[in-house]
């Protein structure tokens, strides 16, 4: 064996050497992090625990006693369920105009956030950090927090839901615009700018039409989230199906064959809405069906 062989096997030694050491080091701080990450959540656990007017253990063995009963007592009134579903009906549509109304003016937020946080495309290059900042906030803040203080001042009802909904909505599609919208090719753009139109008609005509299909799969993907929102949002007393679901649950038997209704309704528009708009997305996407 020569020197020039005896030196390339050496090399490729240090080399599997090297490459061992950093698998094992990875895998050092993987085991690490994973311990630390299982602490904290048994720790959690037992301090929740211990706070709670019952403990999860002492409770386990009822976890099912709510569902049975809505079960057994929806089944008793059966007959009566088809018009309790077109009772609740109106504030199902209610949720989803709540839903549709906050996604379009989130949109058009987050369409506006995303243009003024993007690097070579804000109209005010120094502002960037400001606008960026402030779509953290809106969407740090969650959708039931927000509706709480609106509710404290405006009181119930839909608005409420709608103003939180489409705050939480502009500042997370704020974020995901202005990652697509990086990635424009910026040669429109250019040639816009040197005909003399102005940073509106770039944006619109040079780089909005290059983005807009994944702008409007990522719309859709968020109406579908505030679909869940709003619904939930009900509970606080903002409006909508979520409202009649809590005063169904809140009173207890004689009322669970309305709750079911409810949980019908809700859980049939949800699968609805996530085929629809999933099916929409990946033709936006992907050109399926076309």
């Amino acid at each position: 064996m020569d020197i020039a062989t005896m030196h390339a096997h050496g090399e490729i030694g240090r080399i599997q050497a090297s490459y061992m050491a950093e698998v094992r080091r990875k895998r050092l701080y993987g085991g690490l992090t994973l311990l630390l990450f299982t602490v904290l959540m048994v720790a959690g656990f037992v301090i929740v625990d211990e706070r709670s007017a019952g403990g999860f253990w002492d409770g386990l063995h009822r976890l099912d006693d709510y569902m049975s009963e809505v079960v057994a007592e929806a089944w008793q009134r059966r007959a009566e369920l088809p018009g309790l579903i077109a009772k609740y009906f109106p504030a199902l549509v209610e949720t989803v105009n709540i839903a549709a109304v906050s996604t379009l003016l989130g949109v058009l937020g987050g369409l506006v956030l995303s243009l003024l946080s993007t690097r070579r495309l804000a109209r005010w290059p120094r502002l960037i950090p400001l606008f960026r900042r402030l779509s953290d906030i809106m969407r740090a803040l969650p959708e039931i927090v927000i509706a709480l203080m609106l509710i404290f001042v405006m009181g119930g009802g839909p608005v409420p839901a709608v103003i939180a909904i489409a705050i939480h909505t502009a500042g997370a599609l704020g974020k995901l615009f202005s990652e697509v919208a990086e990635n424009a090719d910026l040669k429109p753009v250019e040639g816009l700018a040197s005909t003399g139109a102005n940073w509106s008609q770039q944006m619109i005509l040079g780089v909005l039409s290059q983005v807009a299909p994944n702008y409007i799969s990522y719309g859709l993907l968020r109406f579908e989230i505030n679909v869940r929102a709003s619904a939930i949002l009900g509970f606080v007393g903002a409006g909508g199906i979520g409202y009649e679901l809590r005063n169904a649950m809140s009173w207890g038997p004689g009322r669970f064959a309305e709750a079911a209704a409810i949980f019908v309704l809700l859980f049939g528009t949800i699968v609805f809405f996530d085929q629809l708009s999933s099916r929409m997305r990946n033709r936006l996407t992907e050109g399926e069906g076309q």
